[in-house]
């Protein structure tokens, strides 16, 4: 074998803490290695030029690149070499920059280092053989989990592009947290006139199937071809019939229901839209509060029905999809704030959350649009905000920032003083973190026109005094304490991931942080794409953004489908496992411990159970071989001999110079 080693300075990103030329030096003494340099930028165009010049003038089969790190260049690299006529698999790359120059400062330990890796890569390139991709087709499909901005604005871009688009939502309705809202910041523009024309749009384009009130039930297959089904939650409404006409809701007679739309602020009908711009604008039965499904009684809505959709014998549906990509955008939900205890805990009335608020404001919630307290009725005439509650706190393990409760704090500050315009409104607040374009700019305003009062401290307690609520805190920049009576309390409620979402996560074959966020496959560079390729997020199933935030990442999601199905067919990865069918003894730990799926049972000619590697299912991850206690799964790529054959490198006696 030939091989060939180029050692990149990267600027002075390597070559200031290792000697480059002496590596490069002393790789020419290693077995097969046939020429070696370095070179200022290997990455760049000058620097593949001389790799592709040293290929064919040496002849050489293989080439070791000293470089940074695989996950930035190796595609670049590889690239190279099939120009010059190599297989792309015969190239290895030694990380010497993450490894070496940016985690020690000692040069000449350091180059010693270098070489120990160039050496063990060349070592492992000496055993590398040719690996070819094979091509499947695609199904152009795209499934989007969630309805909300950020799912809306994915599905309406590839619907637009002529994708056919299956979108799942969990409620009866799409829109997401963002339909709850009243107004929009900075702008303070309506939430539902600029919302509403895209969920319009959703339930008329033609290239766009909704299914609301469902959920995914299983998922199976790979990038390009993954099987879907899909449960159809039963609402108990023949939705084909249902106008959504309303008079179901008003003549029901159970009117204690939890409206979840409205955040508990008041209750609500059995059967009912969750709000007037609803899509689909459909009725549906909550069984949990309705007579007829609990007791056996009553039967209002089906008699005056005028369609006749009413159907307390409908079951759940599942049902099948074929996609070839998935957007997942299940966005958020709120933090359990009832654990603060100094807060109440829930058992004051008139301590409520920004999206109760939210509802009270808005024109179409239970209050109309007048704010007023849930004790009593009664206008608030001195409103206090507490910011940070679920974020930035690890008592209650919620360290990040929500990112957004400073910008909707100030929003809903100044729309107090727009609806009651002879309040006071106090915040308690941390930092305010405004860096959005006019965001700062819009606290200042709410500070400086509106009058609003900033109180930079936590707030140590609440306490009730006669019918008002005494709240009890520090003020860090004069140095006191500070009380303040008011009659509403409103909890700026920090954000946590979407219930459900790890379970989701397994279904999808992704990965998931602590907290329940999704995790992308490179926060940088790769921020809307997942470990499973084939499977994209957007909006804040990722971790906490803004609107504006959101819009932009369904459609960059929406791009990657677009980008994925531009092509009729893919290429798999070859760097998969494989089975030796003559050692396989049949135990098929390697089925039960692959997080893919990609390995099922067979039977060969003689009956005798197998293990086989699906080819494009598997994502190369290697668990199968360490499990196998045969030792009959390889990784290629990555075989025990490869892995072997770097250990005896590295175990090598240390090099003079």
């Amino acid at each position: 074998m030939r091989i060939g080693v180029f050692v990149c300075h990267c600027g002075s990103n390597i070559a200031a803490t290792v000697d480059c030329p002496s590596v490069a030096q002393a790789a020419k003494l290693f077995p097969d290695v046939v020429f070696a340099s370095d070179t200022m930028y290997a990455c760049s165009e000058p620097g593949q030029d001389a790799i592709i010049q040293a290929i064919k003038e040496h002849r050489l089969d293989g080439v070791v690149v000293a470089s940074c790190s695989p996950r930035m260049h190796e595609p670049t690299f590889r690239r190279a070499l099939e120009r010059a006529g190599l297989n792309r698999y015969m190239l290895e790359m030694a990380n010497i920059r993450e490894h070496v120059s940016w985690i020690g400062k000692n040069k000449e330990l350091n180059t010693v280092k270098a070489t120990e890796l160039v050496r063990i890569a060349a070592a492992k390139l000496r055993l590398n053989t040719p690996l070819y991709a094979n091509q499947f087709d695609v199904t152009k499909r795209v499934l989007v989990i969630g309805g909300g901005v950020a799912g809306i604005q994915a599905a309406l871009d590839c619907a637009d592009a002529g994708i056919q688009v299956i979108m799942v939502e969990r409620d009866t309705s799409i829109g997401g947290k963002m339909a709850k809202l009243d107004k929009t910041f900075p702008t303070v523009d309506c939430s539902s006139c600029i919302l509403g024309p895209k969920m319009v749009d959703v339930a008329q384009h033609p290239n766009i199937t909704l299914y609301a009130a469902s959920e995914v039930e299983e998922i199976s297959g790979y990038v390009g071809n993954f099987d879907v089904k899909v449960r159809r939650r039963a609402t108990y409404v023949n939705w084909d019939a249902c106008t959504g006409c309303g008079l179901c809701m008003e003549k029901c007679p159970s009117k204690k229901s939890y409206d979840a739309f409205n955040e508990g602020v008041a209750p609500t009908a059995a059967i009912g839209i969750s709000f007037p711009q609803a899509i689909p604008k459909k009725a549906s039965i909550n069984a949990e509060f309705c007579m007829k499904l609990q007791k056996g009684k009553c039967g209002v809505c089906a008699k005056i029905c005028p369609t006749k959709c009413i159907d307390f014998e409908q079951q759940d549906t599942i049902v099948s999809e074929k996609v070839g990509a998935i957007v997942a955008a299940t966005g958020y939900d709120l933090f359990d704030w009832t654990v603060y205890n100094q807060y109440g805990g829930g058992r004051y009335p008139d301590v409520v959350t920004s999206l109760q608020y939210e509802r009270m404001m808005n024109a179409s919630g239970p209050t109309a649009g007048h704010i007023k307290r849930p004790s009593d009725g009664k206008e608030p005439k001195r409103v206090v905000f507490i910011q940070c509650v679920g974020s930035r706190d690890k008592a209650v393990d919620r360290p990040y920032c929500s990112g957004f409760c400073c910008m909707y704090t100030a929003k809903q500050a100044v729309l107090t003083k727009d609806h009651i315009p002879d309040s006071d409104s106090y915040v308690f607040y941390m930092d305010i973190r405004s860096p959005g374009k006019g965001y700062d700019e819009f606290t200042r305003r709410a500070q400086e026109q509106y009058g609003v009062q900033y109180v930079r401290g936590r707030v140590s307690m609440i306490y009730p005094k006669g019918d008002v609520l005494v709240v009890r805190g520090a003020d860090t920049l004069a140095g006191t304490q500070v009380e303040v009576e008011a009659d509403l309390v409103v909890l700026a409620v920090g954000i946590e991931s979407s219930k459900g979402a790890p379970h989701l996560a397994e279904k999808l074959r992704i990965s998931y942080d602590h907290y329940g966020f999704f995790m992308e496959a490179h926060p940088k560079l790769k921020p809307v794409e997942t470990n499973t390729a084939g499977v994209y997020l957007a909006g804040c199933c990722q971790g906490p953004k803004d609107i504006p935030t959101s819009v932009g990442q369904g459609s960059a999601a929406a791009a990657k489908v677009l980008t994925l199905f531009a092509k009729d067919k893919l290429e798999s990865d070859p760097q998969i496992s494989r089975v030796n069918q003559n050692r396989c003894v049949g135990c098929l730990k390697c089925t039960m411990t692959c997080p893919f799926g990609a390995v099922k049972d067979v039977k060969d000619r003689a009956g005798n159970t197998k293990a086989e590697v699906v080819e494009t299912v598997c994502q190369g991850c290697g668990i199968c071989t360490v499990t196998c206690p045969h030792g009959a799964i390889q990784l290629q790529h990555f075989t025990d001999n490869q892995i072997l054959a770097e250990v005896n490198a590295l175990c090598q006696p240390e090099m003079e110079f």
